[in-house]
């Protein structure tokens, strides 16, 4: 386990199968502790953690672990260079799709972007669910505590981008878009508060981005274009 969100998906899946016991999930070494009237199947355990996740017995005289950590790379525009690129291609996009500009409208075009944000954003979220879910649990105050959220959420967006696209119910659309991006807004701004060292999941766990303003601004930038289409 390297982070806050493996800690928590192992503790889940392993309390399915130890029941009530007492149980230690942690980044130190021995990472997992059990105290149970009976040693536990090891092949269950493996079994309800997957092929993420290895446990084996921990030797009595094994020194202790040191803690590991998530490693981020520092801040940067190169760092951000692969969300940057993809955000412009999105841009450019829509605003070729109004070409030749003689009746362009910024509503239009907000609703196009909204549209090839949503839809690309929810495939690279698509691509490992398992992955976007440990990431998004650890900022995420609705996924922290319903594990089931951070699988639905990108289906969410998917739907979202595909109402945008064909422009089906606008208002019902817009105010989804204010509720879910504007409450999950919360908990990317008090990470960054904390100045917690985690991974973005915007785009899933394809690329290692660490959490920054830059995604307080991707959230907020979308509520507020919601918002403006809902006047």
């Amino acid at each position: 386990m390297t982070c806050g969100g493996c800690v928590n998906s192992v503790n889940d899946r392993l309390s399915e199968v130890v029941g009530g016991a007492a149980l230690v999930v942690q980044l130190e070494g021995p990472q997992v502790k059990i105290a149970t009237p009976t040693e536990p199947s090891l092949a269950a355990m493996q079994a309800a953690l997957g092929s993420r996740y290895t446990i084996q017995e921990w030797p009595e005289t094994a020194p202790a672990a040191p803690a590991t950590t998530v490693s981020l790379p520092t801040p940067s525009l190169q760092t951000y260079r692969p969300l940057l690129l993809l955000v412009s291609f999105i841009i450019g996009t829509t605003l070729l799709a109004q070409y030749p500009f003689s009746d362009f409208s910024v509503t239009k075009w907000m609703r196009h972007f909204m549209a090839g944000f949503f839809i690309v954003f929810s495939f690279f979220k698509l691509l490992n669910l398992d992955g976007f879910d440990e990431d998004y649990r650890q900022y995420d105050l609705l996924a922290a505590r319903w594990r089931g959220w951070g699988y639905v959420y990108p289906f969410v967006e998917l739907g979202l981008g595909i109402l945008y696209l064909t422009n089906l119910a606008p208002a019902f659309t817009n105010w989804t878009t204010v509720l879910v991006l504007g409450f999950s807004s919360l908990g990317v701004i008090k990470s960054n508060l904390e100045k917690r060292q985690i991974r973005c999941a915007c785009l899933g766990d394809v690329f290692n981005l660490p959490m920054s303003t830059v995604t307080i601004v991707e959230d907020v930038t979308m509520v507020l274009m919601a918002a403006w289409m809902l006047l």
